[in-house]
């Protein structure tokens, strides 16, 4: 996702500095640029790169894009990045991360959004994007001009009026979708095709929409119509959690799956498909041969 973003960002012009831990992908992009697939097209940008832990800022605008058992640790270092009018904007999945990010830069600094923009890495610097979606931003100080920087780079953007709503149907679709379609090894569509895969799928979207509305939290729809809309749009994507255990890298299965786990626990709404979930996929992590770089 850091790719696509980076990417039609760089293709708006100013400075554009993409930070990881790859050093193959670093090398790539700093040499040749981003490629990216978008349907039946093919185009590069060439943003600046950065390791972390190098100079970074001072930034308009730090983006969030890790993984979100990276967001502790990352956290100071967008903080420091941040200009003196700068904003912090994550985009990442699950739950927990904008306020991870406040309690480093400060909540009046600090944006949350939701996008269902869909893209597969394929190599260091090459990308395919199978749909831009919509983004989601909260209403805040800096929704305004950070919608028009998006908008700009061609994403859709809408500035929600609760982004709650937006954040757990998402959740829905993530838990229904990412754990399992990573433990089947199977693109998104594919779930919709198996009686027992459905099944689940649907169980435990419903999970997540029983929490939410304990929460007072309203879909404005099934759940698990939600999920199944998600998984028939994007059919041909392998989700993230897929692309993660393909990889060798940890997952985001503790901020989806496990954070649902939690929150029913708290609420005392049981979600049982979601727990299994969450440790077959913790299980199937700790067999991965390595730590894949971000």
């Amino acid at each position: 996702m850091a790719c696509l973003f980076g990417a039609r960002l760089a293709r708006l012009g100013g400075t554009v500095t993409l930070v990881g831990t790859w050093p193959e992908a670093l090398q790539i992009i700093a040499r040749d640029g981003i490629e990216v697939e978008e349907g039946d097209r093919r185009w590069r940008a060439v943003p600046a790169v950065e390791r972390l832990g190098g100079a970074l800022g001072p930034a308009d605008l730090v983006l969030v894009l890790v993984k979100s058992h990276r967001t502790a640790a990352i956290a100071p270092r967008a903080s420091a990045a941040r200009g003196p009018a700068g904003r912090v904007l994550t985009l990442q999945n699950g739950l927990g991360n904008a306020e991870v990010l406040a309690a480093a830069a400060g909540p009046l600094h600090v944006d949350a959004g939701v996008t269902t923009a869909a893209a597969a890495l394929l190599g260091p610097g090459r990308v395919r994007v199978s749909g831009l979606g919509r983004t989601h931003l909260a209403p805040s100080p800096g929704a305004s001009w950070i919608a028009a920087l998006l908008e700009g780079a061609g994403f859709p953007i809408e500035i929600a009026g609760d982004l709650r709503v937006v954040i757990w149907r998402k959740l829905a679709a993530n838990c229904a979708i990412n754990a399992l379609s990573a433990l089947r090894g199977v693109p998104n569509g594919a779930l919709l095709e198996s009686p027992v895969d459905r099944a689940r799928l649907e169980g435990a979207a419903r999970e997540v929409g029983a929490v939410a509305g304990a929460q007072g939290i309203s879909l404005g729809a099934d759940a698990a119509e939600i999920a199944v809309g998600v998984a028939r749009a994007t059919a041909w994507n392998p989700s993230s959690m897929l692309q993660d255990l393909e990889r060798g890298a940890a997952t985001e299965v503790d901020a989806i799956n496990g954070a649902v786990v939690r929150e029913g626990r708290r609420a005392g709404v049981p979600t049982p498909i979601n727990e299994a979930l969450w440790r077959e996929v913790l299980a199937r992590e700790a067999r991965r041969p390595s730590e894949a770089p971000a």
